[in-house]
C-alpha cells in the first residue's frame, strides 16, 4: 500500500513538472514570436522612413528657365526686337522639354500638359513670326504663363501688368520682372501705357 501511495506521488510530482515546463516553452515562443515580431516592424518603419541626407521632394514648382524665357520674349517685344523675341521662344521650347515632371500628382500633371500644350503652340508661332503677329501670340502666351504659375507657383518676384488699349481696346495681361511698366504691345510708341495689377511673390 506504501508502495503504490509513493508511486502516485512520483507520478503527480513528475505530471506537474511537465506542466511547468510546458508552461515555460509556450511563454518563451510566445516571447520569441513577439519580438520577431517587433523586430520586423522596426525593420519596415527603418525602410519607409527617409534617410537622414534623403531629400524628401516638397512642392513642384515651374521651372526658372521657362519664366526666363518668357521675359527674354516680353523684352524683345519691348525692345521691338522680332530677334529676341525668336530667340526668347526657342528658348522656351527648349525649357520644357527639360522640364522635371517626375514630382508632379496626376491631377496637376493633366493640367500642366494641357496648358504646356497651348503654350508651346504660341511659342512656336513666336519664333518664326513676324514681330505683330509676335505680339499676338504673346498674349495668349501669356495665358498659359500666368496659369501656370497659378498652377505650380514661383520663387522669382514677377508683377502682373494690363494695357487697357492691347487686343483691340479689350486690354491684355503681361508679366514682368520689374515694376516699371513697360509695354510689350507697343514697344517704343506706348512704353508706358499700363499698370501693376499684382505682385506675385
Amino acid at each position: 500500500m506504501r508502495r503504490v501511495k509513493t508511486v502516485s506521488r512520483v507520478l503527480v510530482a513528475v505530471f506537474i513538472v511537465l506542466i511547468v515546463a510546458s508552461c515555460e516553452s509556450n511563454n518563451k515562443s510566445q516571447a520569441d514570436h513577439e519580438k520577431a515580431h517587433s523586430e520586423m516592424t522596426d525593420n519596415k518603419t527603418q525602410e519607409k522612413a527617409p534617410h537622414a541626407d534623403e531629400k524628401v521632394p516638397v512642392n513642384h514648382k515651374i521651372s526658372i528657365e521657362i519664366i526666363d524665357a518668357y521675359l527674354v520674349i516680353k523684352n524683345g517685344l519691348v525692345a521691338d526686337s522680332k530677334p529676341q523675341a525668336s530667340q526668347g521662344a526657342e528658348i522656351m521650347l527648349a525649357a520644357f522639354t527639360n522640364m522635371d515632371l517626375a514630382h508632379l500628382p496626376e491631377t496637376t500633371l493633366q493640367q500642366y500638359m494641357e496648358i504646356h500644350e497651348s503654350a508651346k503652340e504660341h511659342a512656336e508661332h513666336i519664333k518664326k513670326s513676324s514681330i505683330d503677329h509676335q505680339r499676338e501670340h504673346f498674349e495668349i502666351l501669356t495665358t498659359d504663363m500666368i496659369d501656370l504659375v497659378a498652377l505650380l507657383g514661383t520663387d522669382k518676384t514677377l508683377y502682373q501688368d494690363f494695357c487697357p488699349m492691347a487686343n483691340n481696346n479689350k486690354g491684355a495681361f503681361w508679366l514682368s520682372e520689374i515694376e516699371e511698366i513697360k509695354n510689350p504691345y507697343y514697344g517704343a510708341k506706348m512704353l508706358s501705357c499700363g499698370t501693376v495689377k499684382k505682385q506675385i511673390n
